[in-house]
């Protein structure tokens, strides 16, 4: 369903203690302390406007602009814990990358390279495992949702929703696994081809994301969620408790209040 035109169009990501929510000129968090306390942050976000109308470049630019608040929140909340903030992760990670790269020589060709594209999900789905991670990615969903659907409150609606970046793994994982093989065919490796696929395929993938926004009953766009549903339902997101919605009320109210919103 396409955000109400009333609305603000509001993104989000889960904290391992708290809520990341951004909007189009700000971003504001909410996180709870070890002491208990509820700490709330907020500031103007970077924007990289000079791609707004690029197709493929306005898609990676939205995802550089959601990468590089980070450090902000890090600095204006301190007591934020990022989700790969983890050694645990981070080895995973590692481990992963290493396996991918086996497999891919092990078994040259899409089924290969689509193979080591699910590997390189692990560190996320680790992450999610663990922890407040997942009942947190609920509360980004549930507040955001509420705000959406009017007069609704957070503890009603769905944790799962259309607009998360979950969506993104299918078209993703396609479109690297089709460009890998094409590097391979074409004679072509190396880091820097391989970051040419990633970025590539990112890029594929937002707009195939902001296309099925705007045919939300496509049996394309249907099929291209139903992944990202799944994962949302399984492993992504967990119901949370009353403390936690707490935390993602207060981040939804200060996005508003920074935003000029209701």
């Amino acid at each position: 369903m396409p955000v109400p035109e009333d609305k603000l169009r509001l993104g989000g990501m889960a904290l391992r203690n708290g809520l990341l929510v951004h909007g189009p000129t700000h971003w504001a968090a909410a996180v709870r302390t070890k002491q208990g306390e509820l700490k709330v942050a907020s500031g103007p976000k970077p924007r990289f406007k000079a791609v707004d109308d690029v197709p493929g470049l306005r898609g990676l630019a939205r995802l550089g602009e959601a990468f590089a608040v980070l450090p902000l929140v890090k600095k204006g909340l301190p007591e934020a814990k990022l989700a790969f903030e983890n050694p645990s992760v981070l080895g995973v990670a590692a481990g992963t990358s290493v396996a991918g790269a086996l497999l891919r020589r092990r078994a040259p060709g899409v089924s290969g390279e689509f193979a080591s594209s699910l590997i390189a999900l692990a560190p996320a789905l680790f992450a999610l495992r663990g922890g407040e991670l997942a009942a947190y990615h609920g509360v980004e969903h549930k507040a955001i949702g509420a705000y959406e659907a009017d007069d609704q409150d957070a503890a009603d609606a769905t944790k799962e929703h259309e607009r998360c970046g979950s969506h993104l793994v299918a078209p993703m994982l396609a479109a690297a696994a089709l460009g890998n093989v094409g590097l391979r065919r074409a004679g072509l490796r190396g880091p820097a081809a391989e970051a040419a696929v990633g970025l590539g395929s990112a890029a594929v993938a937002v707009e195939m994301f902001a296309w099925g926004e705007r045919h939300p009953d496509s049996a394309l766009t249907k099929l291209m969620r139903r992944p990202g549903f799944e994962i949302q339902r399984a492993v992504g997101t967990r119901e949370p408790t009353p403390e936690q919605l707490e935390v993602g009320r207060a981040a939804l109210a200060e996005i508003l209040r920074v935003e000029g919103g209701e």
